[in-house]
This record gives C-alpha cells, structure tokens and sequence, in this order.
C-alpha cells in the first residue's frame, strides 16, 4: 500500500515525497516597499507635504500680516536662534514646565501609591479626580497671581493641576488592571506596601502609566503656552508663549509663526524621541506590545 505521503511520478514510475514537487514561493520587497515600510520616512514625507501647502498658500494670499510663507518664517527663526533669542526663552519655558511635570508626577504616585492601599485613598483619589480633573489648568491662573504672585511658582501651581489629575488616574486605572494571578504572586512572595507597588503593579500596569505621562506631558505643555500667552515673565524674561505675544502686538508675524513652529518641533521631539524610546525600552521589550 502506497503511503499518502509518496507520489508516483507520472512516467517513470519512481516514488518521491509529495514536497518534493512544490517549489518554494517567496517574495522579495522591492526597495520602495522597504523605503516606505519605515514609520519616520512616512512621517517626514506628511510633514514635507504640510510645508508645501503652506508655502503655496502662503504665497497665493500674498498677505504677509495674515499668513507669512514657510521661507520667511524659517528665516525668521534661524535668525532668533543665532541672535540667542529663542533658545533663552526655550530655556525658560523647559525649565518651568520640568519643574511642574516632575512635582504634579510625584503627587500622583503619592496618591496612587495611598488608593491602591487604603480603601480611604481610593475614595479620596476619585473624589478628587471626579472634582478636578474636568477643570481647566487655566482657570486657575487667577487664583495663582493671587497666591504666588507674578512669577514662575504661579505657573508651576496650574501646571501641577494639568499632570496630577491625568497621570493619576491612568495609574489607578491600570493598576486595578492587573490580573489576580499577577496579585497573588506578589502576595505569595510575601510583598506588601511599596514593594507591591514596585515590583509588581507597576510593571504590570505600565502601559496605562505611559499614556497617563503622556497625556499629562501634553495638557502641561499647552497649559504652559497658554499661561505665558497671558503674562508669561518670569524673573525678567518670558518663555515661549510671551515671545510669541510680544511679537504679535509688534505685528511680526513671521516671528509669531516661528514661535509656534518652535511649540510644535518641541512636541514631536519629546513624543517621537522621548516617549517613544521610553516605550521601547519597557513595555515593548517587555513583550506588552507588538
């Protein structure tokens, strides 16, 4: 009897294995499928699209004071950089916005680290989120040059709100995420407390951390401009938001542009290169993610 694997080769008679007459089929990509297969090529040919229409239609209004070219705005920034003008007001807007994302981070792992805990922290945290979190940073500047007066601890204050409430909530959430299997292994090994925390929520709920640090980067860094947009100067200089202000009232648009292309290069930078190689180094080497 014939085994089903043998074919009989018309002809000739001889047994081979069936593989024996399938060839292997595989396709190679061609070097444009290679080139487009590479996420930041794709990114830099949208944002070389965007800078085309905007020269064309630029130059179609022809109305400088209202919609100034690509070419004259990058000049004009090139030119604020050389002179040190933009990098000292860069300096100044980085500088308030780490000190306000680092301590509304802090606070919400305070209290994570208390609502995972305690019943009583649970109830506090959602309480507090439920009360603050759909309040706009903003809306609180009033309130800061009361306190703190005109100066950089008003801005850390809204900025602080704009993280806090974010960051902590994508935190709680993720850490109730965390599957009871994950749970009692910590239990099992005996950890409690802050070493729970560590070294088995916070692995384990991770992704929802990082977007949490990511919307809470987002929400500060508008909130920051926002904020400047409308007093800005702090210790005798002003950030980005007051830069692009003073050039406004000066009726320098093309210097108001290039300080709103500053804003927006600031944010692909820490998005694609910060939180991005962040991510890779934890959640995908971890295997969480594809």
């Amino acid at each position: 009897m014939t085994s089903p694997h043998i074919l009989m080769a018309e002809g000739n008679g001889d047994a081979r294995p069936a593989h024996a007459n399938l060839a292997v089929v595989e396709q190679k990509l061609g070097m444009l499928e290679l080139i487009w297969g590479i996420g930041a090529l794709r990114k830099a040919l949208i944002i070389l699209l965007l800078a085309a229409i905007w020269q064309a239609y630029a130059v179609y209004l022809d109305n400088p004071l209202l919609f100034p070219t690509l070419s004259d705005t990058l000049t004009t920034l090139v030119d604020r950089f050389a002179d040190g003008t933009l990098p000292a007001r860069i300096g100044t807007t980085l500088k308030i916005l780490l000190m306000g994302y680092a301590a509304g981070t802090v606070l919400a792992a305070l209290l994570t680290v208390l609502a995972i805990n305690t019943r009583i922290g649970t109830d506090f945290l959602e309480t507090m989120t439920a009360m603050f979190n759909p309040l706009p940073a903003i809306s609180l500047l009033p309130l800061a040059l009361i306190w703190f007066g005109l100066g950089a601890s008003s801005l850390v204050f809204v900025l602080v709100h704009s993280v806090l409430w974010a960051v902590a909530l994508n935190t709680h959430s993720g850490f109730l995420g965390v599957s009871r299997t994950l749970r009692m292994v910590g239990a099992n090994y005996g950890l409690t407390g802050f070493s729970y925390v560590t070294k088995i929520l916070i692995p384990a709920a991770f992704p929802s951390i990082l977007t949490g640090l990511k919307i809470g980067w987002a929400f500060a860094w508008r909130t920051l401009i926002a904020a400047e947009l409308v007093f800005g100067v702090s210790s005798g200089q002003g950030g980005l938001g007051w830069f692009i202000f003073e050039n406004r009232n000066l009726l320098d648009i093309p210097a108001v542009f290039a300080g709103l292309v500053t804003v927006i290069v600031i944010g692909l930078v820490v998005e694609n290169l910060v939180f991005q190689t962040l991510e890779r180094h934890t959640i995908q080497k971890w295997g969480m993610k594809e």
